[in-house]
């Protein structure tokens, strides 16, 4: 699908790798419309951008029915707003529970349910749902954020067949580490097992990549790292002997500690 002339509605705008997307997007020439629940940041962003701004809590179902209302002209949707959630379960509570899971998951899910019937009347549209190579693989202290990702990966690849042949594509894009944004660039943390990480810029071009080709999933990480996934998704025993008490458990520590300081 062309992305120029596209109507464009971006979820995450704020972070970044949504920032590096609204920049690409709109140097494609899409008419693009960013959401984010943080004003401020919106405002700069689409002011930066030339986006059309729309103040959205995906956590609020309210919020995210007005959102699909306000955008009921999409042609394309980029999933990409995600909580980092990380941490042991026990440590949440069950409303952080349940706002981790709608945004991450639950929020996508009754995106595309409400946007592609106008898609599927015109007979062209694209979904993106930006997830993770956690959508692959599990690790220690991402339970709520793992699950989240399974989630959106088997929504996205299942609702790929159910929309074939109407003219509407369904993609999915995981990325691996991200350096220069996200956790890892907040919280200082050393990359697990010295893997090298991916640029908001990488993921944003997998994203325009994925619309223009209709790619089923798109795999945005090292070599070393789609490997380490491919194995752990078959032999699930072997990839967690693998990581227990290693340099991945205190990079994870690292991680959870930062985040409960910022919670």
């Amino acid at each position: 699908m062309r992305i120029a002339g596209a109507k464009v509605l971006l979820t995450g705008a704020t972070g970044g790798v949504g920032r590096a997307l609204a920049r690409r997007l709109t140097a494609e020439g899409a008419a693009l419309t960013v959401t984010g629940r943080r004003a401020d940041v919106l405002e700069v962003l689409a002011a930066e951008s030339g986006a059309r701004p729309v103040l959205a809590d995906l956590a609020v179902a309210d919020q995210v029915a007005r959102l699909a209302e306000e955008c009921a002209a999409t042609d394309v949707l980029i999933a990409n707003a995600a909580l980092p959630a990380s941490g042991e379960l026990l440590d949440y509570t069950p409303e952080q529970i349940d706002r981790a899971m709608a945004v991450n998951l639950g929020a996508p899910i009754m995106l595309a349910r409400l946007l592609a019937p106008h898609m599927v009347g015109l007979g062209r549209g694209h979904l993106v749902f930006v997830g993770s190579m956690s959508g692959k693989a599990a690790t220690r202290y991402s339970s709520l954020y793992t699950a989240s990702k399974f989630g959106l990966r088997g929504f996205a690849h299942s609702l790929r067949r159910d929309l074939h042949g109407t003219g509407v594509g369904v993609s999915l894009v995981q990325p691996g580490f991200v350096g220069e944004a996200g956790m890892f660039a907040d919280t200082g943390a050393a990359v697990p097992g010295g893997l090298r990480t991916v640029t908001p810029g990488e993921v944003a071009g997998a994203v325009i990549r994925s619309i223009e080709e209709d790619r089923c999933e798109v795999n945005v990480a090292p070599l070393k790292l789609r490997l380490r996934c491919a194995v752990a998704g078959q032999f699930p025993r072997y990839a967690e002997s693998r990581q227990q008490g290693g340099g991945d458990e205190r990079t994870a520590s690292q991680i959870v500690e930062a985040q409960r300081s910022s919670r």
